[in-house]
């Protein structure tokens, strides 16, 4: 897609993620920061991975002067999720407080993540997409408040108004042996907002009262 894109030379937006920083402990995140992950033994870093190649790739066509932008997404969230949960700690919460099922969280629960909703995702991609200035860089889309993986479990049990037991469940029981995760993702969004002027408007709760009222228009 990119050799074609230089060869027509057409402009370039690359979908990324919050993944490529790995499981590095310095918070908030900025875009030029190092990665850190683990060993390639470790699945959990394959995606992670391929999305830093994509971006390499895109960096090496942009060196030659194709326009290039890339964002990244942290933990967007919003209506039009999967039902089934896959990709979405939201859509599985969720998924699961409605139909009166266990509420499974992986480890302690004091993991946290920043969740954007997908409104404020769109937004920030359409300005990025367009803007000449961000031609060449990487920048985060995300919402840096900070929510711990229990504490978004307490909330969508409490505004679906579900009796959903939350059940603790080792990362070795559902991943296997070996695996890693990122104790806190939190982005830094300086050059978000002053390259494209954009910040997040919606926070958590009034966006998963949204997507709560999409679920029950659509299942």
């Amino acid at each position: 897609m990119l050799e074609a894109c230089f060869r027509f030379w057409r402009k370039v937006l690359i979908a990324s993620t919050s993944e490529v920083y790995g499981k590095t402990s310095k918070v908030p995140m900025c875009e030029d920061d190092d990665r850190v992950l683990g060993s390639t033994r470790v699945h959990r870093w394959g995606y992670s991975t391929s999305k830093a190649l994509d971006e390499h790739l895109a960096f090496a066509y942009a060196a030659h002067g194709l326009p290039v932008s890339v964002v990244r997404y942290f933990n967007s969230f919003g209506p039009r999720l999967d039902p089934k949960g896959y990709g979405s700690v939201v859509a599985s919460f969720m998924g699961s407080a409605l139909a009166g099922r266990p509420m499974t969280v992986h480890g302690d629960g004091s993991q946290t993540r920043c969740f954007t909703y997908v409104d404020d995702t769109a937004r920030g991609t359409f300005l990025a997409g367009f803007s000449e200035q961000a031609e060449g860089m990487a920048i985060n889309l995300g919402n840096p408040a900070e929510h711990s993986i229990r504490e978004l479990a307490e909330r969508i049990r409490t505004l679906v108004g579900s009796k959903s037991e939350i059940v603790l469940q080792p990362y070795e029981a559902y991943y296997g042996p070996g695996f890693e995760d990122t104790r806190r993702r939190v982005p830094d969004i300086t050059r978000a907002r002053e390259i494209l002027g954009w910040g997040p408007t919606v926070d958590l709760d009034t966006g998963l009262e949204r997507t709560l009222e999409w679920w029950k228009q659509t299942h």
